[in-house]
């Protein structure tokens, strides 16, 4: 499995030290014995290798040979023998650091690994790069005295890494935090796409003339003029544009999508820089079960010159898949929604180093996560490369 991961040369990969080190230390100088770049750097190496607790985070460290911890950054102790933190140690320091920092520093470091995998290779670039924006909720994160945490992200299509994340409250604030997740990233030229409740006009009026981006948004009843216009053009009369179908899993789905060009030249709907309506008809059929049938809207900024069906199929197939490659992942083998950590900002932090393992486990080229934690789950020296650290005793057996 990790010969065929590439790149795990740690001269070839940037450093994560650096970008956790931007987050500040919240603890009190005395008595402060690991540095906090340690602590998060030990977090990173044990999620990536399987850890879905903090205890299974500190039980990673104890296994941890001497030079390991030396090449994390472990300072010795005055018998010369270096330990890893104790799970109470790494507790109290992930409630209490700036989770909004931490997400900042991940998020920074994986559009950097994003962007020096791309550059070089602009043949097989996309023409836009697509990125959703979406929810998830912390359901083990709920108390008597506190709800469960919700986060939005913004996240590149393929690969699924997150380029943004906050912290929202509950799914109905999600609409008054999106313009603010995307404040801070370039989007020109890149399209946004989105369920139907971002659906928002002055939103994505903004998005588009502020941020010189596109946008492909689903329309639901939550938007009933929007919804009942595109509802009423005249599907009927016009051809298929594009049509596919998979089996997997147990079940056939057959996908066909309709195009029609909606300019306000043409009479078309009352909806911001709206170029194409879209309509998805999607039919799954699974073993020993009725089959079902589901249509959905969709509107873009996207003219027939930008993109053609296929690419406008894939971009809203691919706003779907990121709850398999994100969402499923980090509660099926991170089991997130089965942690109970509820204290400070650890909820969010530790949601920011599971994407950070998804997002470096999939520009390395891994396919299956769960598999390739559990390659490298009883082995720490070989999580050190995939952030670009060096340990040279270990590093020639991998």
């Amino acid at each position: 499995m990790l010969a065929k991961l590439a790149p795990l040369d740690p001269r070839d990969t940037a450093d994560l030290r650096p970008y956790l080190a931007t987050v500040a230390d919240p603890r009190s100088r005395r008595g402060r014995w690991y540095p906090l770049t340690c602590i998060l750097t030990i977090c990173a190496c044990a999620v990536i290798s399987g850890a879905r607790t903090i205890e299974e985070i500190a039980e990673w460290g104890q296994r941890a040979p001497d030079a390991l911890l030396a090449a994390i950054g472990a300072r010795p102790h005055p018998l010369r023998r270096r330990r890893s933190p104790a799970a109470c140690t790494i507790d109290r320091a992930l409630c209490r650091i700036d989770p909004h920092a931490l997400d900042t520093a991940v998020c920074a470091y994986l559009a950097d690994r994003h962007s020096a995998t791309t550059d070089g290779d602009k043949d097989t670039r996309p023409a836009h790069q697509a990125i959703a924006v979406d929810g998830k909720t912390l359901k083990g994160s709920a108390r008597t005295d506190q709800p469960r945490r919700h986060l939005l992200s913004a996240l590149t299509h393929h690969p699924p890494l997150t380029l943004a994340q906050s912290e929202v409250g509950a799914k109905t604030n999600e609409t008054r935090h999106f313009l603010p997740l995307l404040q801070g990233l370039d989007l020109a030229g890149c399209v946004i796409t989105c369920d139907a409740l971002h659906t928002v006009q002055d939103h994505l009026k903004r998005l588009v003339e502020d941020k010189k981006a596109h946008y492909v948004a689903v329309v639901k009843t939550n938007q009933p003029t929007l919804h009942a216009q595109i509802s009423a053009l005249p599907w009927d009369v016009l051809p298929l544009a594009h049509t596919r179908s998979e089996k997997g899993h147990g079940r056939r789905e057959s996908r066909s999508i309709k195009v029609l060009g909606v300019a306000d030249s043409l009479g078309g709907i009352c909806f911001p820089h709206a170029e194409l309506a879209l309509r998805i008809h999607r039919r799954r059929q699974q073993a020993g079960r009725k089959q079902t049938r589901e249509m959905v809207f969709a509107v873009t900024s996207l003219d027939a010159h930008q993109a053609t069906p296929a690419q406008l199929a894939a971009l809203v197939r691919g706003h779907w898949a990121i709850e398999n490659s994100n969402h499923h992942i980090r509660d099926v083998t991170f089991d997130e929604d089965a942690s109970t950590v509820h204290t400070g900002g650890a909820p969010r932090a530790m949601a920011a180093l599971r994407n950070l393992a998804i997002g470096v486990l999939k520009v390395a080229g891994a396919v299956n996560i769960a598999k390739t934690t559990r390659a490298i789950r009883d082995l720490p020296e070989h999580a050190l490369p995939f952030f670009g650290i060096g340990h040279e005793p270990h590093l020639s057996g991998t």
